[in-house]
């Protein structure tokens, strides 16, 4: 088990390289300069030349990748160029309110989405599963910012049972928590229904009802049992893409954020900020993947055979 997380450790190197690559490459080609944001109105060439060398955007920009890529793995993720902060510290602010978020998140879509699927599953092919399977469908085909808005329009301003935006009690987090969580419950349900169906199709199922054990202990008891493990995988990689899904989230609610840093750092141009937040981002969907790898080998011996 040591020598297939060290392996899967090692594959993470490269990907890590390509993906700072292509952030860095993107960043600095999306079109308008973050100096506009800090020149006065009439400043002289020279001006702007002393503000550039400053910030490094004078040099080429292989240059400034591999200038970025080394203080990045020391560490220093360099200062924004609005702000005027080291960006680690800006992320370090930000983090927390993304991490409670998605977490809250990830949590509501498991526990419900594993019920609803094993529901489905249960009680297959009856008006119950045909339901479930409908809101899921409506559920996973729903951008997540409009369904944001129409969650503040029905519950924040007809209703008033939680704040409108802000992060400043736990009932702020209801909201853009369900918002998030929705779409996952769509993808753990159906992942969780499919796999129970197959479950119950092996000889060890047939074998335990025809010693006489109930239909509901086996379900309950063997068949999720036995399905959870691709629903862990399935979890584990979305850990990555509920903070990566709370970036519009987050700016809908107006809820501080890596989310709401991002697209405030992006409509200013501030190429150090965009880029720390999006290798930030990148980063946990590759954690989340070596995640559900080191968990389907744990789970599942053939795995860790086929990676030897």
């Amino acid at each position: 088990m040591f020598t297939f997380i060290i392996k899967r450790l090692l594959l993470l190197i490269p990907v890590f390289l390509a993906v700072s690559l292509i952030i860095f490459m993107i960043v600095h080609l999306v079109p308008g300069d973050p100096l506009e944001h800090l020149m006065q109105v009439g400043s002289s060439p020279e001006q702007q030349a002393a503000l550039s060398a400053k910030y490094g955007l004078a040099k080429p920009i292989l240059v400034q990748y591999l200038i970025w890529l080394q203080n990045t793995l020391s560490g220093n993720f360099g200062d924004a160029i609005i702000l005027r902060r080291p960006v680690a510290d800006l992320i370090a602010q930000n983090m927390p309110y993304s991490l409670a978020l998605g977490g809250l998140a990830l949590a509501f879509s498991t526990l419900v989405g594993i019920g609803a699927g094993a529901l489905a599953a249960i009680f297959k092919n009856s008006w119950l599963d045909r339901s479930v399977m409908l809101i899921i469908l409506l559920g996973s085909t729903v951008p997540s910012f409009w369904l944001g808005l129409l969650m503040i329009l029905l519950f924040a301003v007809q209703l008033g049972w939680f704040p409108v935006s802000g992060a400043r009690s736990a009932s702020a987090l209801v909201l853009p928590a369900l918002t998030i969580g929705l779409g996952g419950v769509a993808l753990v349900a159906r992942v969780t229904r499919a796999a129970m169906i197959d479950i119950s199709r092996k000889d060890f199922v047939l074998m335990l009802h025809a010693k006489g054990v109930s239909r509901a202990n086996i379900q309950l008891r063997h068949v999720l049992r036995h399905a959870l493990l691709p629903v862990l995988t399935i979890l584990s990689l979305r850990i990555g893409w509920i903070l990566g899904g709370a970036v519009t989230v987050e700016f809908v609610f107006a809820r501080p954020g890596l989310g709401s840093l991002l697209i405030t750092s992006l409509n200013q141009r501030d190429y150090p900020v965009v880029q720390g937040c999006l290798l930030m981002l990148a980063i946990a969907v590759m954690l989340g993947t070596l995640l559900g790898d080191v968990l389907q080998a744990a789970l599942d011996p053939r795995v860790r055979e086929r990676a030897t």
